[in-house]
């Protein structure tokens, strides 16, 4: 990737939370804590501001929630709105390119790189988008500015809640080298205790090794993060249209071995993947479980499925069957799950069946009757195992 190209990462602040904000006013400065339920069953898929100063992070069981803050807001969730306003701000994204690749609900990269001569610098793009959600929308996004998705990202989650960095070509080493070793993709709160007892606390002190000895202590994965700890990122945007796979994962603050806690956590992300699916207009063949140790070392099981599907009962069983049948954890603990699904197509390049799968047909009706009912009562609806 060159240094003439300009990516921007926006990423919505506190997404789920904001919009139960914005629908109701008396919720703002409180704790919210979107997914569980007050009871303690279930897993936070979002936290306000307001929340997250007492520790509660997304993925995090809402039981724990509950404890670091018994005066929290808990709220289900209500998807059918979280996507109806996701919707609005793509829309404003391909205002400016049609290169937009969205990560999630929440965010999403854009390469603005031919877009300048239309609309201005790169900068002047990034203060209009921002602009444009908080005026037409009523929230805040965090931009990143930058020649490459790893540092525009870095650079929108420097100054969050509602902030814009730009990160200019040159500048990227010095940045990097005084930044603790945690910004660097890939690098969790776990994993940071880690290469902090190492004596690796800052992004220089990686560099300062010998390459030699960061790939014996690391692996591949320390290959990955020498390229990332001097700027470099080769990837391109990939609209959704053409995108290859779909997938989410989430990296938890703490190790967890609890199978109930990695089964409600790989649900959750199971449903995010089938809603991007389906949104995308897509059919899904192969089904991804990806799990990181401790230690760095991170697997991944895969099942391919007779039939595409987007389906997402059929999408979260075959994920959960994934980590309980397939992972071979014996118990040790995870710091890092994700889900994706993979060998994408349209419906139309599906060969149908002469006599289909019943058990898909019924996946699809279940999947057909919950759009309705969120359509009509959005918080009200629960599926699985407290899935949002």
């Amino acid at each position: 990737m060159t240094a003439d190209r300009t990516i921007l990462h926006v990423d919505m602040d506190a997404f789920y939370a904001s919009v139960e904000e914005l629908d109701d006013p008396s919720l703002r400065g409180r704790p919210v804590i979107v997914g569980g339920t007050p009871e303690g069953r279930g897993v936070v898929s979002a936290a306000s501001y307001a929340a997250r100063r007492f520790g509660v992070r997304s993925a995090m069981s809402a039981a724990r929630a509950r404890q670091l803050c018994p005066d929290g807001v808990f709220l289900r969730g209500r998807m059918d709105r979280y996507v109806e306003v996701s919707k609005l701000i793509g829309a404003v994204f391909r205002d400016y390119t049609p290169l937009v690749e969205p990560l999630s609900i929440d965010e999403a990269f854009l390469d603005v790189t031919g877009c300048r001569r239309l609309f201005g610098p790169a900068e002047t793009i990034g203060r209009a988008i921002k602009d444009r959600i908080a005026a037409e929308l009523g929230l805040t996004a965090s931009v990143g500015v930058a020649h490459n998705k790893f540092l525009a990202k870095l650079a929108s989650d420097l100054e969050k809640p509602d902030g814009f960095v730009v990160i200019r070509p040159g500048e990227e080493r010095s940045l990097l080298a005084r930044l603790p070793i945690g910004r660097l993709w890939g690098v969790g709160k776990v994993s940071e205790k880690q290469m902090q007892q190492m004596g690796i606390v800052l992004v220089r002190d990686l560099l300062e090794l010998p390459r030699r000895e960061v790939l014996s202590r690391f692996g591949d994965h320390g290959r990955h993060l020498l390229e990332l700890a001097v700027g470099h990122d080769e990837r391109q945007v990939v609209p959704a249209h053409e995108a290859k796979s779909i997938g989410n994962e989430t990296t938890f603050a703490e190790d967890i071995a609890d199978q109930w806690h990695l089964e409600g956590v790989v649900d959750h992300l199971a449903d995010k993947v089938a809603r991007r699916v389906r949104a995308h207009g897509f059919l899904a063949r192969t089904i991804t479980l990806k799990a990181r140790y401790s230690d760095f070392t991170t697997h991944t099981r895969s099942q391919s499925l007779r039939e595409p599907t987007d389906s997402g009962v059929l999408i979260r069983d075959t994920a959960r069957d994934l980590l309980t049948r397939k992972l071979g954890r014996r118990g040790r603990a995870l710091r890092l799950v994700g889900v994706t699904a993979s060998n994408l197509g349209r419906p139309a390049e599906a060969q149908g069946e002469l006599f289909p799968d019943p058990a898909q047909e019924r996946n699809r009706r279940i999947d057909g009757v919950l759009d309705q009912v969120h359509g009509r009562f959005g918080a009200k609806l629960k599926r699985g195992v407290d899935r949002k």
